[in-house]
């Protein structure tokens, strides 16, 4: 079977930046799981996944435009710490959900100075080339409750 629209999918994967530094992988832990074509990957990864069945292996350079997108520093604020409440105790790379007017959005602090806090909006892997090591470990066929639900239910998948 090949990987297509509405196929569960398992994969066995290692990320690698330009400079070879592993990002992420599946090696400690249950392949991932996912639905192909549920906007579960990168649009990149997904593309090149496409018609390939268990046992195949690829090896992929996704460009930014098809991974997280190029970085756009307008997504980048100084805000008052008061903005965070007291209750917290802000460190560089906490991540926070913010609301905007495009909806829930999560933003990272990157610095603290005294009383102002840089936040940045963009993915942490915004701009970056990304490599991809793939094996892909098995395909079938989506149930209907995982369509239903947009996500594998099972190994490597969500748990309910």
């Amino acid at each position: 079977m090949q990987i297509a629209q509405h196929k569960a999918v398992t994969i066995n994967y290692t990320l690698t930046n330009d400079k070879g530094e592993v990002l992420d992988t599946s090696d400690d832990g249950d392949p991932l799981a996912y639905i192909h074509g549920a906007s579960a990957l990168i649009s990149g990864l997904e593309s090149a996944l496409e018609g390939k069945g268990a046992g195949d292996s690829l090896k992929v350079s996704i460009k930014p435009e098809d991974a997280y997108g190029m970085r756009d520093d307008s997504m980048q604020r100084v805000v008052p710490k008061e903005a965070f409440g007291g209750e917290v105790e802000l460190e560089v790379g906490m991540v926070f959900q913010s609301s905007g007017e495009q909806g829930p959005k999560m933003i990272m602090v990157t610095a603290i100075d005294g009383d102002d806090v840089t936040v940045d909006g963009n993915h942490p892997l915004a701009g970056e080339q990304l490599n991809f090591d793939v094996e892909v470990v098995g395909v079938r066929d989506a149930t209907t409750e995982e369509l239903e639900h947009g996500h594998i239910h099972g190994p490597g998948g969500h748990e309910h």
